[in-house]
């Protein structure tokens, strides 16, 4: 008898088709913002204090087996790698940071009421803040040209100072040195006044302002469209204004075409104002 010949079909000629998790607990994604603050145990450490800094993890996508988020904070912008679990109605996140980066680390988040609360620990715990501690609600991100920095707060760069001399004239004559006291330069009352996201200087508008002024206004229009900074002293400025929500590290392509000419006209008078530095002390 001879055989047939048969093709073979059915699964053995078929490729494997991955099956694409389920997303779930959408209402989570987006924005959680709130302060990133050194635990207890490391709040002071060789003489400083920790800096309160703003974080912001953005959470993308979960499934059951995997959640994509990431974390910004610092103007560092990290992604993230984790798993949730769910017992008993408690929502719980294990996210990882990459570790590629010296300050990358692990965050332990619980879903309390309406907030993200938990600690981030440093892979590196030789770093002088290596624990710390956070409260995140979420907040939508969206860009207002009217928004403005509040007016009950001081603007002083404590980064950055210079030392006078104090003198006392004798009856003699002669002049002793009462000693140097340490002054920081600060903002005036003009970057309440001027909004470079909606309207257009001219030279009058900035010509008499401080140097510290100039790059407060400029950088305002920054912080509107969500950018993250990494120097200190804005971060200083920016990170306990309600309204500011770290989102990117570059916003070039966001600027509107007011804000661009205003940025030229500011860093033009930027190169030339000279700063105040009339606060005295901390």
């Amino acid at each position: 008898m001879a055989c047939k010949e048969t093709k073979k079909t059915g699964k053995d000629s078929q490729k494997k088709v991955a099956i694409t998790q389920k997303e779930i607990h959408k209402e989570l994604y987006g924005f959680w913002v709130g302060n990133f603050v050194a635990s207890e145990d490391y709040e002071y450490q060789d003489d400083t204090y920790a800096a309160v800094k703003k974080l912001n993890i953005n959470i993308k996508k979960i499934t059951k087996d995997t959640v994509i988020a990431q974390s910004i904070v610092s103007g560092n912008s990290r992604p993230l790698l984790g798993k949730i679990s769910e017992n008993g109605g408690k929502i719980t996140f294990i996210l990882d940071e990459p570790g590629t980066d010296q300050y990358d680390g692990k965050f332990e988040i619980t879903l309390i009421g309406d907030a993200l609360i938990g600690e981030w620990n440093a892979y590196k715990t030789a770093l002088k803040w290596p624990k710390k501690e956070f409260k995140l609600v979420k907040k939508a991100f969206v860009y207002n040209a009217n928004l403005m920095l509040p007016t009950e707060a001081d603007y002083i760069d404590w980064t950055d100072h210079k030392m006078v001399e104090s003198l006392d004239t004798l009856e003699d004559g002669t002049i002793d040195s009462l000693g140097a006291n340490t002054f920081y330069r600060s903002a005036s009352e003009g970057i309440f006044k001027i909004n470079a996201s909606n309207m257009l200087l001219k030279e009058e508008d900035v010509k008499n302002l401080r140097k510290l002024d100039l790059q407060i206004i400029k950088n305002t229009i920054f912080a509107r469209h969500g950018y993250a900074f990494k120097k200190q002293t804005l971060r200083n400025f920016f990170d306990p204004v309600e309204w500011y929500v770290p989102v990117k590290n570059n916003v070039d392509n966001d600027l509107t075409p007011i804000e661009n000419k205003n940025v030229k006209l500011l860093d033009r008078f930027t190169k030339y104002a000279e700063d105040n530095y009339d606060t005295f002390g901390r």
